[in-house]
């Protein structure tokens, strides 16, 4: 079974390879090959889940050289349980793109670019979970640096230019921040494989421990989005296409999130850092939501709730007990569905209407009943709205919060519960708005004709509904399956926070 642990790397990378090699010549298999390679990882890595919820920890040594020679990929709980999320995701949005035929704009994109960017981003993404080393971590974000630049300018319009400029110099900054903590985790332990480090850390003084501790939360907060270093977000997924904006929501900030509780469990437990992530997970729960009542754009608001409810994941790793790991991991299985969900349908929004605009939009409920449905579902997930996950993530959340108990975990509750309450504000102006009352104007011209044309002819299109069909369907699973997905989630919470089962998969007994 370990030899299925790289496959969720190297198949989206071989796919995207044969895709840049055929370029444009058979271009009616760049979707099939990108459907098929993400259904098989999304097999693999439901396989690996079922293997290492049984068995434990497995390990792949690349290239058969042991640690710390060689590098390793780690499948327990928790990643094996975010590869399958992932997976699932973005298959939906692959299916979601190639209806939409986003790689098809001869006009705005000639090359055959955005299938191949698409898979090494997802390549990085799930190096990212595997890897159990800190280097190897580094190259998968730039990896999926590379793809979802790609994929953020994809056309090359004056607003995605600007904003995969300004996504690029907070990925760079990210990416110099790493660098230097890996300089200073190899000076002092001679080595950069996550086992290792977390014997070798115990050895280290507390003022060395700080200093690279701050270092790499600092870069996972930049990818993730978390306050002071999220204002980057808003102003760089809303310009994307739909489907690349989709799966950075879903992916992208998640990844960063998955880093911090890696590492904190492993390296840092129950460090002095703790506090400081309880206030900027209160921080970017309050500051996020204001900013998503103020905007006037789905897309925009969408972004700004995005960053919110990073906040309620930072939160349960900050309380840094099992029940609230556990629901934080709860919290970013139903998140990457969920918002994955909305951004996509924000995306059909566009394509039937040529604005995401709620001041110029209106009627969609009776012109549109299904894609009033499709927002209206997962924004009240989203919102916590009971039986939902979104709420049986929220209730977890705070119940951990209650439990630790003190003033700071007690005002992280009240915030987390304002900050739903807001959440479903911000989705219920929308939906007045946009689905409900009369339309207030229409046929407002675009900057880009050709593709105003091209998405408006698809906007009736009966498979693009499908994939964010099955994303939403997927999101109310949740709640179906609350119990079980639950267990699971406190069971890879307790063998992150133990850590004993990660090291002795990777080290051995000795």
């Amino acid at each position: 079974m370990e030899a299925l642990i790289p496959v969720p790397v190297l198949l989206p990378l071989l796919a995207a390879g044969i895709k840049l090699a055929i370029g444009a010549r058979l271009r009616h298999l760049q979707g099939v090959i990108s459907i098929f390679a993400l259904a098989v990882n999304l097999v693999v890595s439901a396989v690996l889940l079922a293997q290492v919820d049984q068995h434990g920890p497995m390990v792949a040594r690349i290239g058969g050289w042991e640690t710390p020679i060689g590098i390793s990929l780690v499948a327990d709980r928790l990643s094996a349980l975010m590869l399958v999320t992932s997976s699932a995701v973005t298959l939906c949005v692959m299916v979601y793109s190639v209806v939409s035929a986003y790689d098809r704009q001869e006009d705005v994109a000639p090359m055959a670019i955005f299938h191949p960017a698409f898979l090494v981003m997802l390549a990085g993404v799930a190096n990212a979970f595997l890897t159990g080393d800190l280097f190897n971590l580094f190259v998968a974000f730039e990896m999926l640096l590379s793809g979802s630049y790609v994929l953020l300018t994809f056309g090359g319009t004056q607003s995605r230019i600007r904003a995969g400029a300004t996504y690029t110099v907070m990925a760079l900054m990210s990416s110099m921040l790493f660098l230097i903590a890996l300089a200073i985790v190899y000076a002092a332990t001679g080595t950069l494989s996550i086992a290792q480090l977390a014997v070798r850390f115990a050895d280290l003084t507390p003022q060395v421990k700080l200093l690279v501790e701050l270092f790499l939360l600092l870069a996972f907060a930049i990818k993730a989005a978390i306050f002071p270093v999220s204002g980057w977000l808003p102003d760089s997924y809303p310009t994307a296409p739909a489907p690349a904006t989709a799966v950075f929501a879903g992916l992208l900030t998640k990844v960063g999130v998955y880093a911090i509780f890696r590492l904190e469990a492993l390296l840092f437990p129950g460090g002095p850092v703790g506090t400081l992530l309880l206030w900027a997970a209160l921080a970017t729960l309050l500051l996020g939501v204001l900013g998503a009542v103020a905007q006037t754009d789905i897309k925009r608001m969408l972004s700004f709730t995005l960053v919110s409810h990073v906040g309620y994941m930072v939160m349960g790793v900050g309380l840094a007990t099992v029940a609230g790991l556990a629901g934080a991991v709860f919290y970013a299985v139903h998140h990457m569905t969920v918002q994955t969900s909305l951004f996509l349908v924000a995306g059909l929004i566009e394509r039937r209407s040529g604005t995401t605009s709620v001041n110029r939009l209106g009627g969609l409920m009776r012109k549109a009943p299904l894609l009033s449905v499709l927002f209206f579902v997962p924004a009240m997930n989203l919102s916590g709205i009971p039986p939902m996950s979104g709420f049986l993530g929220k209730l977890a959340l705070i119940q951990a919060g209650l439990e630790v108990g003190g003033a700071l975990p007690i005002a992280l509750v009240a915030a987390a519960l304002v900050t739903s309450l807001l959440t479903l504000y911000a989705v219920a102006k929308v939906w007045g708005k946009a689905f409900w009352r009369e339309p207030q104007g229409e046929g407002e011209s675009r900057a880009d004709a050709g593709e105003e044309q091209m998405e408006r002819s698809a906007a009736n299109t009966p498979g693009l509904y499908g994939p964010v069909t099955a994303l939403v369907v997927l999101g109310l699973a949740y709640t179906v399956l609350a119990g079980p997905l639950s267990s699971l989630t406190e069971r890879a919470a307790d063998e992150l926070l133990a850590r004993q089962p990660y090291i002795t998969a990777v080290l051995g007994s000795g």
